[in-house]
This record gives C-alpha cells, structure tokens and sequence, in this order.
C-alpha cells in the first residue's frame, strides 16, 4: 500500500462508486470551498495502481496561525478494515503535521445504528459500531452521540428509499394526510419550477425571510453564486421554487362558487317541486353542506382577489436548495414565506423532489436534517414529524470525529473558536435590530 495525492479525475471516479459517496467528497465541492478560503487536498491509498481508500480533505488557516482540516463527511474507506484504516490515519495524519495542522476533524457518512421510522433501533438491525471503535482506538476523539443540531454536519436525518418506487407506491406510503395536503395544493395550482442564476435573488428572499421567522442567520447571496457557479453545470445543484398564478386561481374558485349555486339552486327546485323523491334528513344535511362549502369559497375569493391586487398574479411561496450525488437527492436548505403558509408550499417542493429521485434512479430522497429527540412534545420535533409523514425511516450518522495533531494549539483553538462565533452571532444579532 501506498499514500499517493489523486488526480482529480480519478479521485471523482473513485468517489463516484464509493458506499460512502456524497457530494461533499467530490471535486466540484473541493472547488467551490476554495473560492470560500479553503485549501483543497485530494489525498487516497493505492494498492499498485488501484485506488483503495481516498478522501477529499479540506485546510483553513485559523486565528492563531495554524490549519484545521476537514473531510466532509468523512473517508471514502473500509472502516471495518483496520488494517488499512491504521495506514491511511497514520499518513494523513503526517500529512496534515507537515502542513501546520492542529487537527483533522470527520464525520463519516455512515450509520451508528439502524432506526425504524419512528426513531426506535432496530432489533437485530445494521450497525457500524465496530467502525466506531477502530476510529476510538486509533485515537479520534468523538464528539459524543449529541440529539441537536450543534455539529457541522446533521447527526441525524430522514430518508425514504426511492429505488424501485414509483409515485403511486410512494404516495400510498404517505400518511394520509400529507396526501391530502399535496392533492390540495394540485387542485390550488401551486406547481414547481427549478430556476436559474439570475434568480438566486428569489431564493435569497426565501431564506432570509425564513431566517428572520426561524432566528437562524442566513448565508449572503454571494455564497449562493458560488454553490451554483460550482455545482450548478455538473449535475449537483437544482433549486426548486413553488409558485402559485393567483389569478387562474382566481377565476378557478369564482367557476366553483357558481357551479355550487347552481347545484343548490337544482336541488332546492327538485326538492321543492317534487320532481325527484328525497330524503328529508339527507336533503337539509346536503344543503347545509353545500351552503358552508360556498361561504368558505366566497370568503377564499375575497382573499385571492385581496392577493391579486397587492402581490401580483404570480406568486413565490417557498423553495429548496437540493444537492444530488450518484445515489440520492437531498434537501439541503429551503423555506417559505409566513404570509403564503396556508399553501403549504413545502409539501409540494418535496414532493417534487421525490419524484425527481424516482423518475431518475436514485436510490433515495433524503430530507436531511432532524433532531434526535423524538418526543412531540419536543420545540423542534415538528420537523421530524413534517419530515416523517411523507414516510421513511431515521437515519442516525457515526458522528464527528477530531483527531488532535497538536493538543495545546488544539484547546487555544477552541477557545478561541468558541468568542469568535460569539462576537459574530451577537454582531449579527445586534445588525439585525438595528434594521
């Protein structure tokens, strides 16, 4: 075995057929880091001149003169095979002290455990614990089996599998009621749309409105640009946004208020002149119901007119940033407008990308991102409840991984880290009430 630098041709082709594969280890993602201040490294073991192991790894210099380094989402390698995962750390490891490095952080994009849907584990279920122990005795430093959000990368996640699906048999595993909400949103005429570079502004609006209702601080448009810049040409990127042409909806709600008065109107005359014998009972119930029916399409006309006026005939709901490697569609990032929520744009945006996972082989769709708390009661569990009723299962990750190059530097580092995203988040937080 050999520790080599990759081309990076070859590191993708590897990459490309990796278990592990993910649009973090690739090239294009290298890339686009650079233009962010990064340095890229494309590192892998050969055993004469088959690649065997590889990874892309990331370099910064930090505040106090020395380079973290990263590989997102963690090494394309067998970490069940020791002996290989011993070499590669000890020379990548070398690597980086040469290179002024404080530390290597991973988070492998490999399971701890199989969960069900419900979060519960597996019995009997696939794990990677043994993965888990070569990278503890090899001296990385977990991070710990944390349930929030608080790492680089999502801990946990859900996914459905989309191989061998198709949007009925997918739609049929859907809670009912997510049925229900997507086939409203078909009726209302919201559809979906993916757009372009001169419409990253659009997007940008989505997300910082969406910052501003969830406290969450939002990239800047130019880092926008550059994922699409990047990623955009080779496949990785597609932004969907769900819009909504108001005035064909409009038109569509004044049709349905006056085919429900004539129905009314021909059953009242029926019932009346006795041209067709009716059950009393049913007759009254069926009247009240058409009658409710029509003040709630009298009052929803009244609002759309109201929308036509003030916001234009074709309006953005919401949208999503969706990152595609060779074996699934992710939902990076995404939102949605507070004053359009009753369209529950989101469910179509998903919807779309689904189906877009389906009609195009992937192996899955994944929502990305949830906590691992599962209880409802949970501030954040409406998330993972929105996210489970399309139907699926939780995905729990290894998790992060430092391995300490330097341990006094590492500790500066850290704390140092820890008051300069403190700065930052109340710089931020201050700039935004103050307007």
């Amino acid at each position: 075995m050999k520790f080599v630098k990759l081309e990076e041709r070859e590191f993708d082709n590897f990459a490309s057929k990796h278990p592990y594969s993910s649009f973090y280890q690739t090239s294009s993602w290298g890339h686009l880091k650079e233009a962010n201040g990064w340095n890229m490294h494309l590192l892998g073991v050969k055993d004469g001149n088959k690649i065997i192991a590889a990874s892309l790894l990331l370099s910064k210099k930090t505040p106090i003169g020395y380079y973290m380094f990263y590989a997102p989402r963690g090494f394309l390698i067998d970490y069940d095979n020791m002996k290989l995962l011993e070499f590669f750390t000890e020379n990548i490891k070398k690597y980086a002290k040469d290179k002024k490095g404080i530390f290597i952080k991973i988070d492998p994009y490999i399971s701890y455990q199989e969960r069900d849907i419900n979060g519960n584990v597996v019995e009997d279920g696939k794990n990677n614990k043994n993965a888990f122990n070569n990278l503890v005795k090899l001296g990385y430093k977990h991070f710990g089996f944390n349930i929030m959000q608080d790492t680089l990368q999502p801990r946990w996640m859900f996914v459905t599998d989309t191989k061998g699906e198709t949007v009925d048999s997918i739609m049929k595993k859907m809670d009912p009621k997510t049925r229900q909400i997507l086939h409203k949103c078909e009726r209302l005429g919201i559809y979906t749309r993916e757009i372009g570079f001169d419409e990253l502004p659009k997007f940008k609006d989505i997300m910082e409105k969406t910052g501003e209702r969830r406290e969450f601080i939002d990239r800047p448009l130019s880092y926008y640009e550059e994922m699409f810049k990047h990623l955009h040409d080779k496949g990785i990127l597609k932004i969907l946004v769900a819009e909504i042409n108001i005035k064909d909806l409009v038109r569509r709600t004044d049709n349905d208020i006056t085919k429900l008065k004539n129905e009314i109107e021909d059953r009242t005359y029926k019932h009346d002149n006795n041209i067709i014998k009716m059950n009393e009972a049913k007759y009254e119930s069926k009247q009240n119901e058409a009658k409710k029916e029509l003040e709630r399409l009298e009052a929803n006309l009244v609002k759309y007119k109201n929308l036509l006026e003030s916001d234009g005939e074709i309006i953005t709901l919401g949208g999503i940033l969706f990152l595609i490697n060779d074996n699934e569609v992710l939902s990076l990032v995404g939102g949605s407008y507070a004053k359009y929520m009753e369209f529950q744009s989101a469910y179509a945006v998903h919807f779309s990308g689904m189906k877009y996972a389906i009609e195009h082989g992937y192996d899955r769709y994944n929502f990305y991102g949830i906590v691992g708390d599962f209880n409802e009661k949970n501030e954040l569990g409406g998330l993972y409840t929105f996210k489970k009723s399309f139907s699926g299962y939780v995905v729990e990750l290894i998790g992060e991984f430092d391995l300490i190059l330097n341990k006094p530097l590492y500790y500066l580092y850290h704390i140092a880290f820890g008051i300069y995203h403190f700065a930052k988040n109340l710089k931020a937080k201050i700039n935004k009430k103050n307007g």
